[in-house]
């Protein structure tokens, strides 16, 4: 499980098909590779994926720290990690350990889908590095049912709460803290953004749907009929 508290970012070193899927390769903070084990979850832009191969420090001397992963097919089609090149910034996350404080929302790096980033605008442009921004996304119709004012979402593996909506346009608040230490500030608009909605919205829509189910079994014409309705 993760929180949406990026620790860091990375750089993407190679994109290597392979058959049947897709090894991308990351440099990362040595700390971050140190914390590593083979097997280990990390969480790469909002996608969870399974470290197979590391590269700590002085192991290559013509490579930073890095680590591999392996992409499904399943995980290309559903994020945007099928459209990463050599350079390309993402945002890196451990899983949580049992115990820890949960300083953002439960993430569990399971992407729901991608939405198309509108536009971004610096509140006081003055003042790039210490004014807050504003983010414009479009959400899939799949995904805004989800979605509410004031409520958690996860953005590029980065949790987030959603300022204002109109129709399937979602506006984020972003400090310059986010701004400065995330991906956000080398996306372009236009570009595809990895969503992870708030889990425990998808868990109330599933109940209440459950819920009106068993009602349908049980609340009919003849049922009311016979109980004097």
């Amino acid at each position: 499980m993760f929180t949406g508290l990026v620790e860091t970012t990375g750089t993407v070193l190679s994109v290597t098909p392979n058959e049947g899927s897709t090894r991308i390769t990351v440099a990362a903070t040595s700390s971050l590779v140190r914390r590593l084990r083979l097997g280990d979850s990390v969480a790469v832009s909002g996608v969870c994926l399974t470290a197979v191969d590391l590269q700590a420090d002085g192991l290559n001397p013509d490579q930073p720290p890095n680590f591999s992963a392996d992409l499904a097919q399943e995980t290309l089609a559903r994020t945007t990690l099928g459209h990463l090149a050599p350079n390309f910034t993402v945002n890196l996350e451990l899983p949580t350990p049992a115990g820890s404080p949960l300083g953002g929302h439960v993430v569990q790096g399971h992407v729901d889908g991608t939405a198309t980033l509108v536009g971004v605008t610096a509140l006081d442009p003055s003042h790039p590095d210490t004014t807050d921004w504003r983010l414009r996304l479009e959400l899939p119709e799949s995904l805004i049912r989800y979605v509410v004012p004031q409520g958690s979402i996860t953005i590029e593996g980065i949790s987030l709460t959603v300022a204002s909506m109109a129709g399937r346009t979602v506006e984020i608040a972003i400090i310059p803290h986010t701004w400065a230490s995330t991906s956000l500030r080398t996306l372009p608009p236009g570009s595809s953004l990895n969503i992870e909605v708030d889990v425990l919205s998808k868990y109330a829509k599933q109940q209440r749907e459950t819920d009106k189910r068993s009602e349908a079994k049980w609340l009919t014409a003849a049922y009311l009929i016979a109980n004097g309705y």
